[in-house]
This record gives C-alpha cells, structure tokens and sequence, in this order.
C-alpha cells in the first residue's frame, strides 16, 4: 500500500513530508477513506483529470461539476462531510444552507483567499471553511514579472511592434536595483518576492499588520511616500478592504507603479482610476479588480456592456491588466488538489 500511495502523489508533482505521509497512512488503505466522497463544485476538465487520477491514493471517490455551488446543485454533495469550491464566484448565505442541509460539515476553497465565502454564514451553520495553500511561487514569479514589464514599458513596445513601429520609446526603461520597492504583506508570497527581488540587487521595505521579517519594516504611509513601486500580498477582509483609498492614494510617490496579484478590493478602483488619469500614479499592473466575477474567466469579446472602471482602466496606455492568472501555474493546481484531500481526511479524522 504504501508503495502504491507514493506513486499516487508523485502523480500530483510531489512527494508529501515524510512526517504527514506516516500520520495519514497508519491503517493502510481504510485509513485514508473518505466516505463516502468529496464534492467538488466548479471544477474545470484540467482538474477534475487530477482530482480522479489522485483520488485512489487516499482512498476517496469525487463527485464533480464544472459549475459553482447553489441551491440547485446542492444535492451533488448529499450525503457528504466535505466539500471544496474554487474562487471564481461568491458562495453565499444561501448555498451554505443548502450544503449543510446535504450533510455539508467542512468546506476546502480552492484558494488562498476566502473572502469569496460568507464566513459568518458558515460559522452560524457549522461548517468550518479552509483554504489551501499552494506554494507561493507562481504568484511570486507572475508578481516580479508584471514589475518588470511595468518598469520597461512591454506592453507599449510590444504593440506597437505588432504594428510594425519600431522606434524606441520616448522615455527609458528603468532598473529595478536602482528602484525601491515596497512590499505590503509579509506573508508566503510577499517573502518569496522579497526573496527574487533581493536577485535584482533590490532591497525591499515591508509593511505587516504585525512587523514582518523578510526586509527593512517601515509604517506604511512612510512607506507609500517613498517606493517607486508597490506591490500588495494581503488576504481581502474588512480591515484591509480599500486600504488604498483615495487619500493613501495620495500619499504615493509621484510616478509610483501601482501592482496588485493578491485581491481587487484592496485597491478603492474609483480612485485609481482617477491618480492614474490625472497623472498621480505612472502606471498600475493588476491581475485582480474589484467586482471580476462574472468578467474574468469568461469571454467578453463583442460585449457593450463592460464595468465602467474597467473600460476606462483598459484604456489607459500604462495599465496592465490580466484576468487573475498569477496563481494559474500546473504546480499550484497540484498542490491544491493534494492539499484537499489532506485537509477533508484531517477533518474526518478529527470527528
């Protein structure tokens, strides 16, 4: 068995740590069933492949649907302790009501963040909610490579090279060593950039909630005031929600790049739409908006009936925009596959 479970993880990229693999092997095979499964809703074909293929190794069947949960499709999960749900849209009040009403008791988002449950919804029904973390270094990676492309002005060079205009730019490319960057957010993926931007010859400054480690911490407002560019890595809840508002907005450097792969509503859009078309700001690369449910991951093309904000971020030459890909990496889904089922087996252990 043993042998045949080592094999089943190696399918998802990785071997697990030696110490988790013995605590959820003790009992053989029966240690590891899950019953009587796992539903997973808004599952893509990609996923659901790897959810199927990893499944045996701990002993667990999948019921799977590409669509989100709701009432309608609630019963896809009768019957089961466990379920898990992507991020791509809102898990709200109601469709809790509805998993707890099929024997939902343990709910695993496909995610670092959690901000698209209704977490006081889940409290008060007794669901506990879980995210996954998956190694930061997609995200990481994406985050230095959207800096990069923001301080070299790619995305302007290379349209207008689609176009057959090849002369340079009026203005030059800048360095990131001869730049300072602030990090705000010290946790996995905020130090995993520290770490590749320390390859540039940078020296970040960092802002916590909680003083982090990882590089020179300064308050944040000092911190605005003096980086050429900043990047955020906070999870979305109330206390962080619009952080940037108008008046941090302010604050920032003139000519500061703005750039943002953690959640949109960290960011007030009205706002940065406004420090962008006024000048304020020299460029923002966002991977994440507010109010993307419902835009991002679904072709828009031909469509009259955009987000304003949106329109006019899309129409600004030093905007970048991409549609919450940063986490988008073969490495980050099996990591989140195997970690959903490590979770739902604790979780049923534990009762």
């Amino acid at each position: 068995m043993k042998n045949r479970l080592k094999k089943s993880l190696y399918v998802c990229g990785m071997l697990m740590m030696p110490q988790t693999y013995r605590l959820f092997s003790r009992g053989g095979r029966k240690g590891f069933s899950l019953a009587p499964a796992i539903a997973i809703f808004g599952c893509d074909p990609t996923e659901a492949e790897l959810f199927e293929a990893t499944a045996p190794g701990f002993g667990a069947s999948v019921r799977m649907t590409p669509e989100p949960p709701d009432g309608k499709n609630a019963a896809l999960a009768r019957g089961c302790l466990c379920a898990s749900v992507g991020h791509k849209a809102p898990v709200s009040a109601q469709t809790l009501e509805a998993l707890a009403r099929e024997g939902v008791r343990y709910l695993s988002t496909r995610s670092v963040g959690q901000d698209h449950i209704d977490e006081a919804a889940a409290k008060r029904l007794g669901i506990v909610v879980e995210n996954t973390n998956y190694a930061p270094d997609g995200v990481a990676d994406y985050t230095v490579m959207m800096m990069l492309m923001a301080v070299r002005r790619t995305e302007s060079v290379l349209m207008r090279a689609r176009i057959g205009d090849f002369r340079l730019e009026k203005e030059r490319g800048r360095e990131l060593r001869d730049l300072k960057v602030g990090i705000v957010g010290a946790g996995r993926i905020g130090r995993a950039v520290i770490r590749r931007l320390r390859g540039f010859g940078c020296a970040p400054v960092v802002w916590e909630r909680g003083q982090a480690t990882g590089g020179t911490y300064q308050d944040l407002e000092d911190l605005l005031k003096g980086s050429d560019v900043v990047t955020l890595h906070l999870p979305l809840c109330d206390e962080t929600r619009h952080m940037l508002d108008r008046r941090r907005l302010s604050l920032m450097k003139p000519g500061a790049l703005l750039i943002n792969t953690a959640r949109g509503g960290l960011i007030d859009t009205p706002a940065l739409v406004e420090a962008l078309e006024n000048g304020r700001l020299g460029g923002a690369a966002l991977d994440v908006l507010e109010e993307e449910e419902g835009i991002f991951y679904t072709d828009c093309r031909g469509k009259t009936d955009e987000n304003p904000w949106l329109r006019r971020l899309r129409g600004l030459p030093n905007v970048m925009i991409s549609p919450h890909t940063a986490y988008y990496t073969g490495r980050a889904l099996r990591d989140t596959v195997e970690q959903t089922f490590l979770h739902c087996a604790a979780f049923e252990r534990s009762r």
